[in-house]
C-alpha cells in the first residue's frame, strides 16, 4: 500500500556517469528547479564510469545511509536508455530511489528491501509529455523525482509493480570454507583501489592476508602501515575488504579488474 510521504519537501541526490565537462548534470538540476528551486541537491557522483551499472550499483549502496530518512536518490546510468527497460521509483526504508530498472539500485536493495514500487508511467510529473529518447535523466527522472521530494506520493507517479519483478545485478556471492573466504572485486575507486564484496566485519579479531597469485598480502589497519609503493588488505571506510598500493594503483599494480576472483586467507590461532 502506498502513503504519502511525511515530509513535505526531502532532500534529493543525484549519481549518474554524465561527468562534468557537459551540461547533462546542469540541465538535470534545471529541470528540479522548475519544479521547486529551494529543494536541496546533492550531488553524490557524476563519474560513474560510463554505462558501468556495477559501479553505480556500489556508490550508491556505499551512500544512501550517510542521508535522513526520506531522501530521493535519483540514479541515472541507463546504456538501456529508450528501449524496453522500466523507468521506476521505489521505495524502501531509507527513502525513495528513481532511475533505469537495470540493477543500478540492487545493492541497496540487498540491505533494505523495497517496500513498494512503481513504472513511471504518469507523464503529469514528466518535464514534457513526449521525452527525449535519449535524456531520461532529465524529461523523467530528475522532475518525478523533485515531485516526489517535495510530497507527491509514490503511487500517484505510476503503475504499481512487484518489487520482486525488479532487475537484479548478479555479482559473485561471497563464499567461506575452513579458513579461506572467496568474493570477486565489486568496485575500484579513484585511487585504483580493488574494493570486493567480502565484508570486513568476518576478519574482527583475526590475524589475515589476501591471496594474489602465490603470495599473501598482509591485512593490516591502514595505508601507511606499509612501506610506499608496497601492496596492502585492509578494510576501507565503506567496511569492506579492499586492496591497495600505498600512494600507488593496485589495479594496474596487481592487473585486476571488476569481477575478478579475490580469496581472503585467516590465520590459524
Amino acid at each position: 500500500m502506498f502513503e504519502k510521504q511525511q515530509n513535505p519537501q526531502s532532500l534529493l541526490t543525484l549519481l549518474t556517469d554524465f561527468g562534468d565537462r557537459d551540461v547533462y548534470v546542469g540541465v538535470m538540476k534545471g529541470a528540479i528547479a522548475q519544479i521547486n528551486p529551494k529543494l536541496k541537491v546533492v550531488d553524490l557522483t557524476h563519474q560513474i564510469p560510463p554505462q558501468n551499472i556495477a559501479a553505480a550499483r556500489f556508490c550508491l549502496m556505499d551512500a544512501y545511509l550517510y542521508f535522513p530518512v526520506g531522501t530521493v536518490h535519483v540514479a541515472v546510468v541507463d546504456p538501456g536508455v529508450g528501449r524496453k527497460r522500466r523507468a521506476i521509483a521505489v521505495e524502501f526504508a531509507h527513502g525513495f530511489l528513481i532511475g533505469p530498472d537495470n540493477g543500478l539500485f540492487s545493492g541497496v536493495l540487498s540491505h533494505s528491501p523495497a517496500v513498494a514500487a512503481v513504472e513511471l508511467t504518469n507523464p503529469n510529473y514528466w518535464r514534457t509529455p513526449n521525452p527525449s529518447s535519449t535524456f531520461h535523466g532529465r524529461d523523467i527522472f530528475a522532475p518525478t523525482g523533485a515531485h516526489l521530494a517535495c510530497g507527491v506520493p509514490l503511487g500517484q507517479l505510476g503503475t504499481q509493480i512487484n518489487p520482486e519483478s525488479l532487475v537484479k545485478l548478479e555479482i559473485a556471492k561471497c563464499t567461506q570454507s575452513g579458513n579461506m573466504i572467496t568474493g570477486c572485486i565489486q568496485y575500484i575507486d579513484h585511487f585504483g583501489n580493488l574494493v570486493s564484496n567480502i565484508p570486513g566485519s568476518y576478519l574482527q579479531s583475526k590475524s589475515w592476508g589476501v591471496l594474489v597469485g602465490d603470495k599473501i598480502i598482509p591485512g593490516r589497519e591502514t595505508y601507511g602501515d606499509r612501506e610506499i609503493g608496497d601492496a596492502i588488505a585492509l578494510v576501507g571506510s565503506h567496511g569492506w575488504v579492499e586492496l591497495a598500493i600505498n600512494t600507488g594503483n593496485a589495479r594496474s599494480h596487481l592487473q585486476m579488474n571488476l569481477g575478478d576472483t579475490i580469496q581472503v586467507v585467516i590465520e590459524s590461532d
